[in-house]
């Protein structure tokens, strides 16, 4: 999944950023708005981590989320 992608499925993908940093409220979700770079920024500010760990984190969210996705059929 890439960021383009998640910032079109933002409201959809919430809940998931919900469940890996708790700390963040409903609030900070709607003002980060798929942006990755406001997600890294919040998760920095909750939860007290350097910028590149903040990053580790979004990163591997992502790829824990395209293990998750189901394979699409080929037509």
């Amino acid at each position: 999944m890439n960021w383009d992608q998640i910032r079109g499925n933002w409201k959809q993908l919430k809940g998931s950023a919900r469940k890996a940093w708790g700390d963040l409220t409903d609030d900070d979700l709607d003002k980060i708005e798929g942006e990755r770079e406001r997600l890294v920024g919040k998760i920095q500010e909750r939860y007290g981590v350097a910028k590149a760990e903040a990053e580790r984190r979004v990163d591997s969210w992502v790829s824990s989320m395209d293990k998750d996705a189901k394979p699409r059929p080929r037509v």
